[in-house]
């Protein structure tokens, strides 16, 4: 299957239950911001902002349910439950964790995949590490993101963004790879393609404006701080 968006930029348009922007709505305003400047996907957390975003806007989504359960760190779309969840927004894409780690409930990763492809959608790969890359590609995934690098246990001793396993990765697979996680510039951006990224998730420097403000106050505080050094 081709991929319902050119290459380019998608933005991820998440907000979690404590956070200001948190809500269907506004995530769904958030998207059509996005689409505005010129994004050629979004990606979205729960059902609700899912159906809410693909009525506001003409682009593909990339949709995800994120779920704690306490039998596991897995918690991007863990189970069929909320594979079937994202099947139910007529999102082009389910993404899904795809680390080594054990999923919720005994829940096995290729059923997971063939039941994606049962309903005629595309499976995207969230991983953090090449070997989980690989054997995505094995399972069928149509797609890999690094989503996940620097998030896991086996992956947490690595920079942010990882453009090395980017690198690698894209040389090692066959199908399209996409750069996500820690992206905060354009130049990181470009980076991600000149190594190869079909694609670049940026989330949080764009879509959550309490973590952009934090930056320039630490960038202030910075200031303030070798004024009182010197």
């Amino acid at each position: 299957m081709s991929l319902p968006f050119p290459p380019g930029l998608v933005v991820s348009c998440q907000a979690l239950e404590d956070e200001p922007l948190h809500g269907a709505e506004i995530m769904a305003k958030m998207a059509k911001a996005a689409e505005q400047g010129g994004a050629v996907a979004i990606r979205a957390n729960g059902s609700h902002d899912i159906v809410a975003i693909r009525a506001a806007v003409h682009l593909p989504v990339i949709g995800i349910v994120k779920v704690h359960y306490p039998d596991s760190p897995v918690y991007i779309t863990p189970t069929a439950r909320e594979v079937d969840a994202v099947l139910n927004t007529g999102a082009e894409i389910v993404s899904l964790d795809a680390t080594d780690r054990r999923r919720p409930a005994g829940a096995i990763l290729e059923n997971l995949v063939a039941r994606i492809h049962g309903q005629g959608l595309l499976a995207m790969a969230d991983i953090s590490t090449v070997g989980e890359a690989l054997r995505a590609e094995r399972m069928g995934f149509d797609l890999v993101s690094t989503t996940l690098a620097g998030y896991t246990a086996e992956s947490r001793h690595r920079g942010m963004p990882d453009f090395e396993l980017l690198a690698e990765v894209v040389q090692r697979l066959s199908v399209p790879v996409l750069a996500e996680g820690q992206i905060t510039s354009g130049e990181q951006l470009v980076a991600c393609f000149t190594r190869g990224a079909y694609a670049a998730v940026v989330g949080s420097a764009i879509t959550r404006p309490q973590l952009i403000t934090k930056r320039f106050v630490e960038a202030f505080q910075q200031w303030q701080t070798s004024l009182n050094i010197q």
